[in-house]
């Protein structure tokens, strides 16, 4: 149950061929701009995947970097979810959404393309590519918060589940293509060249993003002067804390998060060494995670107005996080375990992207449009500021407890997050959300 474009692993090795279009009511895919908008976001999710691969590559090709610097380098990537997401969040609220995706979009293909140049050149030193991957991070994050409240300001809220079907499941097909087609330009051209090929996706969706001719309102401001960011933030998250169900969606997100990124560290040293598999059989079994992940954008669009919102939520975050618990059983048998790890993968993708999509659907509905941005990036925030302790909680398990143990209770710390949803109103939500909640009376 990912709940944020982050959960996902990249699977780093070889991928088939691009997927077809997730399905989407006609006339949404009639609409141009809801199309741009699809096109422009695909677009940058490709250049932010494949750059998540190509500037380690370029550090550790190129420039030779160790382990430390290479552990510095992502980790200065990831730093800005955390520094900036509420932040970003109370000035998405305040801005078009459109302006905030162009500006990204420009801001990440310049500083892309400059380093290419300069790698071409030679020029390009370690503290350059920590700038550079310190600005695309935090560029990133302001994207992401925007084109996820850039749907609710273009298309009806009857529309927001397949909207979001069609924008997530092209989010998954990039988690699987952007690091293969980054890694397979370093392979077969430069790292250099890589590095331009993610600012050329950047451009890309400059460029379809700045054709959307729908033009949003500016968010209503009921004070003569601007409000401090900081009040915005604790509206925010005063917002959050009020509301049943997005209160609810935070604490799972949270739980989920910091479970899912211990069992992750524990999956990762599990499969080479204990089972082990070689590096090409745990890439095939991790990028089975994207093909079901689109699979799930489908499911999205329709099971939820079938069976109800919260029963769909519920199941899919129970079968979902449960399949890990599979995993610790398997032997060292790759005839077998290869098949069996890919199964759970698919199994894992095609029901975290259902309940990803639904909750995105829920927490879109339930919140009123001047707070759109606030809530995705507190949730966003809450949620993932524990993987690096869930990462820690992880490894230190495994050197404790060895991995197959290890991986058993941290899969078994994955369910919580279905319990949390199951005894919360969120799991009674039926075929149609309910309305926007009032905004809680501001902070003066």
């Amino acid at each position: 149950m990912p709940f944020s474009s982050s959960a996902v692993p990249d699977s780093g090795g070889s991928v088939p061929s691009a997927p077809s279009a997730p399905s989407v009511p006609a006339g949404l895919w009639r609409d141009r701009d809801f199309r741009r908008l699809w096109l422009g976001q695909t677009a940058s999710q490709l250049g932010e995947h494949a750059s998540l691969v190509v500037l380690p590559l370029f550090a550790v090709l190129t420039l030779n970097a160790g382990a430390g610097q290479l552990g510095a380098l992502r980790a200065v990537g990831q730093a800005p979810i955390l520094m900036l997401s509420l932040f970003v969040g109370a000035w998405v609220d305040r801005w078009r959404t459109r302006m905030v995706m162009v500006l990204a979009d420009a801001g990440r293909a310049f500083a892309l393309g400059a380093a290419a140049v300069a790698g071409l050149l030679g020029v390009l030193g370690l503290p350059a590519l920590l700038v550079v991957a310190f600005v695309v991070g935090a560029l990133s994050v302001f994207f992401d918060v925007a084109y996820q409240a850039s749907l609710v300001r273009m298309v009806r809220r009857d529309q927001l589940v397949q909207g979001n079907s069609a924008l997530e499941g092209s989010r998954s097909a990039a988690q699987i293509g952007g690091p293969a087609l980054g890694g397979a330009l370093v392979s077969m051209l430069s790292a250099a060249v890589a590095v331009a090929s993610s600012a050329v996706f950047f451009a890309l969706s400059f460029l379809s993003i700045r054709r959307i001719g729908h033009r949003e309102p500016l968010p209503a401001r009921s004070e003569k002067r601007p409000r401090r960011v900081w009040r915005q933030i604790h509206d925010g998250l005063r917002f959050v804390v009020g509301n049943s169900s997005l209160r609810t969606v935070c604490l799972a997100s949270a739980a989920f998060q910091f479970s899912f990124a211990a069992v992750m560290t524990v999956y990762l040293l599990h499969l080479p060494r204990d089972l082990h598999l070689s590096g090409t059989a745990v890439g095939l079994a991790l990028a089975a995670t994207g093909p079901g992940a689109l699979l799930g954008s489908l499911f999205a669009a329709r099971l939820p107005n079938r069976f109800g919102h919260g029963p769909v939520l519920v199941a899919a975050a129970a079968l979902g996080d449960g399949v890990f618990l599979l995993v610790p059983a398997l032997g060292e048998a790759p005839a077998v375990t290869v098949p069996a790890l890919v199964a759970v993968n698919f199994v894992f993708g095609t029901f975290s992207q259902l309940v990803n999509v639904t909750v995105m659907a829920i927490r879109q509905t339930v919140t009123p449009d001047g707070m759109q941005g606030r809530v995705a990036a507190t949730i966003n925030f809450v949620g993932m500021g524990l993987t690096p302790l869930g990462s820690l909680l992880g490894g230190f398990l495994a050197e404790v407890w060895g991995t197959r143990a290890s991986l058993l209770v941290t899969a078994a710390g994955m369910l919580l997050s279905p319990v949390l949803m199951a005894l919360s109103p969120l799991s009674r939500l039926g075929r149609t959300l309910p309305a926007p909640s009032e905004t809680p009376a501001q902070s003066a």
